[in-house]
């Protein structure tokens, strides 16, 4: 009870003014983070639509859907999105002095994570909603990859 009063009082005072400026602040590289996992699955599904129009072979589609279902994991193709959370080390540094924010590191690293499972979602979603085995007529695949791509980007 001694200390509910003063921890309110700190509260309104000196960090609940700077709440939204701060959020507003921290969602630019998060977006952009966000951002960049859509585009990257976006790229890469359409090279998968590109080299089935160009060689109409099933069984190169199937090699490019698994290769795909281990995009997740690629940290090479991963790495633009996440760099675009290392933004966040600027930002978060005037925090830390400001309002004692400490464990930088966790916060990058928990956005990263969660920029990793929301590819895995999307492909896992693709791979769920298009199968190549299920497609028995060749001149509708490439549409019905872009219709299921559009759809899960949505």
């Amino acid at each position: 009870a001694s200390v509910s009063e003063p921890a309110q009082k700190c509260c309104t005072e000196n960090i609940q003014p700077f709440l939204t400026s701060i959020l507003e602040e921290l969602m630019g590289p998060i977006s952009s983070g966000f951002t960049e996992v859509s585009s990257l699955f976006d790229k890469e599904v359409n090279e998968i639509i590109q080299d089935f129009q160009k060689t109409n072979d099933m069984t190169r589609l199937k090699e490019n859907m698994d290769q795909l279902m281990t995009l997740p994991f690629n940290s090479v193709k991963m790495e633009p999105c996440y760099l675009k959370v290392n933004l966040l080390q600027e930002l978060l540094q005037d925090l830390k002095s400001r309002f004692k924010v400490y464990h930088i590191d966790f916060v990058i690293q928990r956005t990263q994570n969660f920029m990793q499972e929301l590819m895995e979602n999307a492909v896992y979603t693709f791979e769920q909603l298009f199968s190549p085995s299920r497609q028995a007529d060749l001149a509708k695949v490439a549409t019905t990859i872009e219709k299921v791509k559009l759809r899960v980007l949505k």
